[in-house]
């Protein structure tokens, strides 16, 4: 038997269908005669037409083991993709889940990944060639190699790549940098999650009952992942500002102050104030407002003692 026994009917009528031997639909699919026969064996695979002493495979068993090498590609194992497969054979429809696969496959950036060569990658980072440096960033995946190119890089985030060259061109050392990035990544990650359990909690589980979803919940839920894919990004990036305000105005005011001394471990300290001091904060400012005045106040007096103190003592140095 050929390859494609008949490509087109006689006199002209319509193509006949494919015909391969398992042989020539691994070729075709890319898999492996053994892996063919695995699947068929676990059931992902519908088995070939028997002519004689033949196996006759088609198109369809083409296009399925194209379909397995996908969603195996986005990470399914390979019992999850017989619950798709089986729902899909049973009418259930599978372009709402692959469409769902795509979308949270898909970039959650707009960033493009570029390239670098070794001499521009030596030059950003000082000029001096860093082996070790190199493969601290190929381990951290902010380089990637190049099959057949030793001189030049695949740059996935360039923006991180950016925010590397300006901490080491500020004084940072390569090293520090690659263990602060570490260190952030797990934090980063341990967000990401709890952002994943909380959305999939109160907005995907009930696109999730089905096991696999249907076609119609899982267009729905494919929707909804567009909707909320840049709310992680915009709560951590609106939190972070939040937090950098926060805690840069407590360092320079701790680094400003005549008396540097580590106070981070303490606890705060109940002041009273007189009774007097807090009615007349009350007439001055309303009573719902007494706290943030007095806080704005003290924060005004530590300000002004600490530039006092500079200016007595202007070679002081924190």
């Amino acid at each position: 038997m050929s390859e494609r026994s008949a490509q087109s009917g006689s006199g002209g009528g319509q193509p006949s269908p494919a015909e391969y031997r398992i042989e020539d639909l691994a070729h075709h699919s890319g898999a492996t005669v053994r892996t063919i026969r695995a699947y068929q064996d676990r059931g992902l695979l519908p088995r070939p037409e028997r002519r004689g002493r033949s196996n006759v495979y088609g198109d369809t068993h083409l296009a399925r083991l194209r379909q397995i090498a996908d969603l195996l590609d986005r990470g399914y194992t390979l019992a999850s993709i017989k619950e798709l497969l089986e729902a899909w054979d049973a009418g259930r429809g599978l372009g709402g889940v692959l469409g769902l696969v795509a979308e949270v496959d898909g970039p959650w950036t707009d960033e493009e990944a570029d390239r670098i060569s070794r001499a521009e990658l030596d030059a950003t980072f000082g000029g001096e060639p860093d082996e070790d440096a190199v493969r601290e960033a190929i381990e951290l995946g902010v380089l990637e190699r190049i099959p057949g190119r030793d001189d030049e890089f695949l740059v996935p985030s360039p923006q991180e790549l950016a925010v590397a060259a300006e901490l080491h061109a500020a004084g940072v050392p390569l090293t520090a940098i690659s263990g602060h990035l570490r260190e952030l990544r797990v934090q980063v990650e341990h967000i990401a999650s709890r952002f994943l359990e909380f959305t999939t909690e109160h907005v995907f589980a009930r696109y999730l009952e089905h096991r696999p979803p249907t076609d119609a919940d899982a267009a729905e839920a494919a929707t909804m992942v567009r909707r909320l894919r840049p709310l992680a990004q915009q709560t951590v990036d609106a939190e972070l500002a939040r937090a950098m305000r926060l805690f840069a105005t407590r360092h320079l005011q701790h680094h400003l102050s005549a008396d540097p001394a580590p106070v981070r471990d303490e606890e705060p300290r109940q002041v009273a104030l007189p009774s007097g001091t807090i009615r007349a904060v009350q007439r001055l400012v309303g009573p719902e407002n007494v706290a943030a005045f007095i806080t704005a106040a003290t924060e005004r007096e530590v300000q002004t003692r600490a530039l006092d103190a500079l200016s007595v003592n202007p070679s002081h140095k924190p």
